[in-house]
Protein backbone atom coordinates (compact mmCIF):
# COMPACT_ATOMS: atom_id res chain seq x y z
CA UNK A 1 0.00 0.00 0.00
CA UNK A 2 1.33 3.20 -0.86
CA UNK A 3 2.26 5.68 2.01
CA UNK A 4 2.51 9.76 1.75
CA UNK A 5 4.93 9.12 4.38
CA UNK A 6 7.52 7.02 2.23
CA UNK A 7 9.68 9.27 0.03
CA UNK A 8 9.39 6.83 -2.64
CA UNK A 9 5.67 6.87 -2.48
CA UNK A 10 4.82 10.45 -3.26
CA UNK A 11 5.98 10.85 -7.12
CA UNK A 12 4.03 7.95 -7.05
CA UNK A 13 0.66 9.33 -5.68
CA UNK A 14 1.19 12.61 -7.44
CA UNK A 15 1.82 10.68 -11.21
CA UNK A 16 -1.55 8.42 -9.61
CA UNK A 17 -3.71 11.78 -9.17
CA UNK A 18 -3.20 13.09 -12.66
CA UNK A 19 -4.23 10.31 -14.28
CA UNK A 20 -7.32 10.11 -12.28
CA UNK A 21 -7.78 13.86 -13.12
CA UNK A 22 -7.49 12.93 -16.76
CA UNK A 23 -9.78 9.93 -16.25
CA UNK A 24 -12.51 12.37 -14.62
CA UNK A 25 -11.87 14.64 -17.84
CA UNK A 26 -12.71 11.42 -20.37
CA UNK A 27 -15.49 10.19 -17.99
CA UNK A 28 -17.07 13.99 -17.76
CA UNK A 29 -16.72 13.70 -21.51
CA UNK A 30 -18.23 10.23 -22.38
CA UNK A 31 -21.42 11.50 -19.42
CA UNK A 32 -21.88 14.56 -21.83
CA UNK A 33 -22.06 12.68 -24.89
CA UNK A 34 -24.25 10.20 -23.11
CA UNK A 35 -26.87 13.14 -22.18
CA UNK A 36 -27.10 13.88 -25.53
CA UNK A 37 -28.14 10.65 -26.63
CA UNK A 38 -30.62 10.21 -23.42
CA UNK A 39 -32.39 13.93 -24.23
CA UNK A 40 -33.25 12.72 -27.73
CA UNK A 41 -34.13 9.35 -28.07
CA UNK A 42 -35.79 6.61 -25.86
CA UNK A 43 -34.46 3.39 -24.14
CA UNK A 44 -36.66 1.64 -26.32
CA UNK A 45 -35.39 3.36 -29.51
CA UNK A 46 -32.25 2.40 -28.62
CA UNK A 47 -32.80 -0.80 -27.23
CA UNK A 48 -34.40 -2.04 -30.47
CA UNK A 49 -32.45 -0.01 -33.31
CA UNK A 50 -28.96 0.62 -31.85
CA UNK A 51 -26.38 -1.68 -32.65
CA UNK A 52 -25.82 -4.32 -30.15
CA UNK A 53 -22.70 -5.00 -30.52
CA UNK A 54 -21.66 -1.12 -29.77
CA UNK A 55 -24.40 -1.25 -27.02
CA UNK A 56 -22.88 -4.04 -25.04
CA UNK A 57 -19.57 -3.01 -25.40
CA UNK A 58 -20.76 0.37 -23.86
CA UNK A 59 -22.97 -1.36 -21.03
CA UNK A 60 -19.67 -3.48 -19.98
CA UNK A 61 -17.64 -1.07 -19.85
CA UNK A 62 -20.31 0.91 -17.63
CA UNK A 63 -20.65 -1.34 -15.57
CA UNK A 64 -16.87 -2.11 -14.79
CA UNK A 65 -16.58 1.20 -14.19
CA UNK A 66 -19.37 1.21 -11.94
CA UNK A 67 -18.81 -1.31 -9.91
CA UNK A 68 -14.86 0.11 -9.46
CA UNK A 69 -15.68 3.76 -8.44
CA UNK A 70 -18.36 2.24 -6.05
CA UNK A 71 -15.47 0.15 -4.46
CA UNK A 72 -13.13 2.97 -4.01
CA UNK A 73 -16.55 5.23 -2.30
CA UNK A 74 -17.07 2.23 -0.13
CA UNK A 75 -13.42 2.62 0.88
CA UNK A 76 -13.30 6.70 1.49
CA UNK A 77 -16.22 6.76 3.34
CA UNK A 78 -14.54 3.85 5.86
CA UNK A 79 -11.58 6.07 6.02
CA UNK A 80 -13.73 8.96 6.71
CA UNK A 81 -15.51 7.45 9.46
CA UNK A 82 -12.25 6.43 11.15
CA UNK A 83 -10.58 10.08 10.56
CA UNK A 84 -13.90 11.36 11.99
CA UNK A 85 -13.73 9.40 15.09
CA UNK A 86 -10.32 10.83 16.22
CA UNK A 87 -11.30 14.17 14.91
CA UNK A 88 -9.02 17.08 15.89
CA UNK A 89 -11.47 20.39 16.33
CA UNK A 90 -11.02 23.31 14.72
CA UNK A 91 -13.24 26.60 15.80
CA UNK A 92 -12.83 29.67 13.03
CA UNK A 93 -10.49 31.12 15.34
CA UNK A 94 -7.85 28.77 14.19
CA UNK A 95 -8.97 28.68 10.64
CA UNK A 96 -8.43 32.53 10.03
CA UNK A 97 -4.94 32.39 12.05
CA UNK A 98 -4.20 29.61 9.56
CA UNK A 99 -4.69 31.40 6.80
CA UNK A 100 -3.30 34.53 8.01
CA UNK A 101 0.21 32.65 8.45
CA UNK A 102 -0.72 30.99 4.66
CA UNK A 103 -1.22 34.71 2.90
CA UNK A 104 2.60 35.47 4.98
CA UNK A 105 4.22 32.87 4.10
CA UNK A 106 2.84 33.23 0.17
CA UNK A 107 4.37 37.11 0.49
CA UNK A 108 7.43 35.85 1.91
CA UNK A 109 8.23 33.39 -0.70
CA UNK A 110 6.97 35.88 -3.33
CA UNK A 111 9.60 38.11 -1.98
CA UNK A 112 12.53 35.71 -2.09
CA UNK A 113 12.06 34.28 -5.30
CA UNK A 114 11.74 37.31 -7.00
CA UNK A 115 15.04 38.86 -7.55
CA UNK A 116 15.96 35.72 -9.47
CA UNK A 117 12.75 35.56 -11.38
CA UNK A 118 12.99 36.39 -15.52
CA UNK A 119 9.98 37.13 -17.58
CA UNK A 120 8.33 34.75 -19.69
CA UNK A 121 10.65 34.30 -22.85
CA UNK A 122 8.80 34.59 -26.62
CA UNK A 123 8.54 31.57 -27.63
CA UNK A 124 6.48 30.54 -24.40
CA UNK A 125 4.20 33.41 -25.09
CA UNK A 126 3.59 32.63 -28.43
CA UNK A 127 2.37 29.23 -27.38
CA UNK A 128 0.47 30.39 -24.45
CA UNK A 129 -0.82 33.17 -25.86
CA UNK A 130 -4.25 31.66 -27.60
CA UNK A 131 -5.06 30.67 -23.59
CA UNK A 132 -3.91 33.97 -21.96
CA UNK A 133 -4.15 38.06 -22.21
CA UNK A 134 -0.69 39.96 -22.59
CA UNK A 135 -1.35 41.08 -19.01
CA UNK A 136 -0.97 38.24 -17.58
CA UNK A 137 1.77 36.87 -19.58
CA UNK A 138 3.73 39.79 -19.18
CA UNK A 139 2.98 40.19 -15.61
CA UNK A 140 4.35 36.70 -14.31
CA UNK A 141 7.96 35.84 -13.86
CA UNK A 142 9.51 32.37 -13.60
CA UNK A 143 12.18 30.88 -11.66
CA UNK A 144 14.01 27.34 -12.51
CA UNK A 145 15.77 26.03 -9.41
CA UNK A 146 17.07 23.01 -11.66
CA UNK A 147 17.39 20.97 -9.23
CA UNK A 148 17.18 22.92 -6.19
CA UNK A 149 13.80 22.40 -4.41
CA UNK A 150 11.05 24.91 -2.51
CA UNK A 151 11.76 23.98 0.90
CA UNK A 152 8.97 22.63 3.30
CA UNK A 153 7.56 24.98 5.37
CA UNK A 154 7.10 25.46 9.28
CA UNK A 155 4.09 26.19 8.78
CA UNK A 156 3.48 22.73 7.79
CA UNK A 157 5.28 20.94 10.25
CA UNK A 158 3.06 22.66 12.60
CA UNK A 159 -0.33 21.45 10.94
CA UNK A 160 1.00 17.91 10.90
CA UNK A 161 1.38 18.34 15.04
CA UNK A 162 -2.23 19.46 14.98
CA UNK A 163 -3.33 16.04 12.97
CA UNK A 164 -3.67 18.13 9.52
CA UNK A 165 -2.67 15.23 7.41
CA UNK A 166 -2.47 15.02 3.34
CA UNK A 167 -0.48 18.06 2.97
CA UNK A 168 1.64 18.75 -0.30
CA UNK A 169 5.32 17.86 -0.61
CA UNK A 170 6.13 21.20 -1.76
CA UNK A 171 10.06 19.99 -2.40
CA UNK A 172 8.64 17.26 -5.07
CA UNK A 173 6.31 19.25 -6.35
CA UNK A 174 6.78 20.54 -10.56
CA UNK A 175 5.63 23.99 -9.85
CA UNK A 176 4.40 26.23 -7.15
CA UNK A 177 2.69 29.50 -7.69
CA UNK A 178 3.42 32.21 -5.23
CA UNK A 179 1.21 34.89 -6.58
CA UNK A 180 2.61 35.94 -10.10
CA UNK A 181 5.95 34.58 -9.42
CA UNK A 182 6.04 30.78 -10.59
CA UNK A 183 8.23 28.69 -9.13
CA UNK A 184 9.87 25.54 -11.02
CA UNK A 185 11.85 23.20 -8.86
CA UNK A 186 13.89 21.58 -11.78
CA UNK A 187 13.33 23.12 -15.24
CA UNK A 188 9.82 24.66 -17.22
CA UNK A 189 7.65 22.39 -18.84
CA UNK A 190 4.84 23.43 -20.98
CA UNK A 191 1.97 21.75 -19.09
CA UNK A 192 3.43 22.46 -15.54
CA UNK A 193 3.68 25.75 -16.70
CA UNK A 194 -0.18 26.21 -18.17
CA UNK A 195 -1.09 25.01 -14.80
CA UNK A 196 1.14 27.22 -12.83
CA UNK A 197 -0.62 30.04 -15.10
CA UNK A 198 -4.05 29.01 -14.13
CA UNK A 199 -3.64 29.28 -10.82
CA UNK A 200 -2.03 33.25 -11.31
CA UNK A 201 -4.98 34.11 -12.55
CA UNK A 202 -7.00 32.62 -9.70
CA UNK A 203 -4.54 34.98 -7.81
CA UNK A 204 -5.55 37.50 -9.61
CA UNK A 205 -8.85 36.99 -10.00
CA UNK A 206 -9.81 36.60 -6.65
CA UNK A 207 -7.10 38.22 -4.74
CA UNK A 208 -4.44 36.78 -2.45
CA UNK A 209 -6.89 36.50 0.73
CA UNK A 210 -9.77 35.13 -1.05
CA UNK A 211 -7.53 32.62 -2.52
CA UNK A 212 -5.66 31.75 0.20
CA UNK A 213 -9.49 31.43 2.58
CA UNK A 214 -10.99 29.54 -0.53
CA UNK A 215 -7.72 26.95 -0.82
CA UNK A 216 -7.40 26.65 2.79
CA UNK A 217 -11.60 25.41 3.46
CA UNK A 218 -11.50 22.98 0.60
CA UNK A 219 -8.73 21.24 1.50
CA UNK A 220 -10.06 20.82 5.46
CA UNK A 221 -13.17 19.83 3.80
CA UNK A 222 -11.82 17.33 1.14
CA UNK A 223 -8.67 16.76 2.95
CA UNK A 224 -7.06 16.18 -0.03
CA UNK A 225 -4.97 19.09 -2.06
CA UNK A 226 -5.89 17.66 -5.41
CA UNK A 227 -9.42 17.97 -4.48
CA UNK A 228 -9.16 21.27 -3.90
CA UNK A 229 -11.48 23.32 -6.03
CA UNK A 230 -8.74 25.51 -7.27
CA UNK A 231 -6.49 22.83 -8.25
CA UNK A 232 -8.94 20.87 -9.81
CA UNK A 233 -10.26 23.26 -11.75
CA UNK A 234 -6.73 24.10 -12.99
CA UNK A 235 -6.26 20.29 -13.64
CA UNK A 236 -9.45 20.33 -15.24
CA UNK A 237 -7.94 23.12 -17.89
CA UNK A 238 -4.39 22.02 -17.80
CA UNK A 239 -5.84 19.03 -18.98
CA UNK A 240 -8.16 20.70 -21.93
CA UNK A 241 -5.08 22.42 -23.12
CA UNK A 242 -2.73 18.79 -23.32
CA UNK A 243 -5.42 17.30 -25.28
CA UNK A 244 -5.43 20.03 -27.90
CA UNK A 245 -3.25 22.41 -27.93
CA UNK A 246 -4.26 23.99 -31.10
CA UNK A 247 -8.11 25.06 -29.92
CA UNK A 248 -7.88 28.04 -27.50
CA UNK A 249 -9.93 29.39 -25.15
CA UNK A 250 -9.88 32.21 -22.46
CA UNK A 251 -8.40 31.01 -18.47
CA UNK A 252 -9.20 34.29 -17.21
CA UNK A 253 -12.75 33.59 -18.88
CA UNK A 254 -13.02 30.74 -17.11
CA UNK A 255 -11.65 31.60 -13.59
CA UNK A 256 -14.04 34.62 -13.73
CA UNK A 257 -17.36 32.32 -14.55
CA UNK A 258 -15.98 30.18 -11.50
CA UNK A 259 -15.67 33.12 -9.10
CA UNK A 260 -19.00 34.60 -10.25
CA UNK A 261 -20.82 31.45 -9.86
CA UNK A 262 -19.24 31.24 -6.69
CA UNK A 263 -18.18 27.81 -7.54
CA UNK A 264 -14.58 27.76 -5.67
CA UNK A 265 -16.17 27.99 -2.55
CA UNK A 266 -16.73 25.32 -0.20
CA UNK A 267 -20.60 24.67 0.91
CA UNK A 268 -20.77 24.90 4.53
CA UNK A 269 -18.38 26.27 7.52
CA UNK A 270 -15.43 24.54 8.07
CA UNK A 271 -15.01 22.90 11.83
CA UNK A 272 -13.35 20.05 12.35
CA UNK A 273 -10.46 17.68 9.99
Amino acid sequence: MLSWNKSADRLVIVQMNAKLQDAQVELLSAHCATERIRLRFSTEDIAQHGRRDVLRKAVGAATALHDFYCSIEEQINQLETKQTRSKFEFGERHILTGIERAIAYIREQREHYLPESVPLNEQHKRLLRPFFSDSILSRVRVVELKGRRVPTPSLFEEAKIQDVVNLPDLPHMTSLTFDDVLVFNDTIAERPLFHALVLAVQFQVLGLQRFVDIFARSFLKTRSYFNVTLKSHAFTLESRFAANPTRSFSVEEQVHLWANQRRYEVEEPIISI
